[in-house]
């Protein structure tokens, strides 16, 4: 999220936007990154337990990533717009759940949102909060298609570090200071 830790507000849905997706699109993709016959292979699909052509979860994974920084980047304008500093993002440590419901299908049209469910201030990273994340993939029949709970940093805007910290990050930028840290090994051999 492109806003400050304390700014972010749980529940609040953000629209990603849709995308259509193409037989030739799937095919693609899939014979780059998923070549399984029921991606690559409208005939063959026939056959399988889909009944015809499927996009890689991955594919529906991808186009809602794509989708959801190009939103990110669009709030930092829309708020640099209002003259407000948007906040920083982070990267994210891991994804908790991610479900594959329906069959994505050519000519389907995907409409992916994003919404924060929690957030906390991250305990081993000052400065930094946590945010717990939904976003869903609904197709143009409302078929819930993709669900993922996936966990991202979002920095405080009022962090102040405190002194204690502050002296001992310090100590970790003199030299020779990390080597007082370090147990000695145990020179006997036993």
């Amino acid at each position: 999220m492109t806003r400050w830790f304390e700014d972010i507000i749980i529940d609040e849905v953000f629209d990603l936007g849709a995308h259509t997706f193409t037989a030739d699109e799937i095919i693609a993709f899939a014979t780059a990154y998923d070549p399984q016959y029921f991606h690559i292979d409208p005939e063959a699909a026939k056959l399988s337990h889909f009944g015809g052509l499927v996009a890689s979860g991955w594919h529906t994974v991808s186009i809602g990533h794509r989708k959801m920084v190009d939103a990110l980047i669009a709030e930092e304008v829309r708020l640099r717009g209002i003259g407000r500093e948007p906040g920083v993002s982070g990267p994210s440590p891991g994804v908790n759940k991610m479900d594959f419901k329906v069959p994505v299908r050519p000519g389907d049209t995907v409409r992916y949102t994003l919404s924060v469910t929690d957030k906390r201030p991250s305990n081993s990273i000052p400065g930094w909060g946590l945010l717990f994340n939904t976003i869903e993939a609904i197709n143009q029949r409302d078929e819930l298609v993709y669900h993922a709970e996936l966990v991202g940093f979002s920095k405080l805007r009022d962090y102040q570090m405190p002194l204690k910290l502050k002296i001992a990050l310090a100590l970790t930028r003199v030299p020779g200071m990390t080597r007082l840290r370090r147990p000695k090994s145990n020179q006997s051999g036993a």
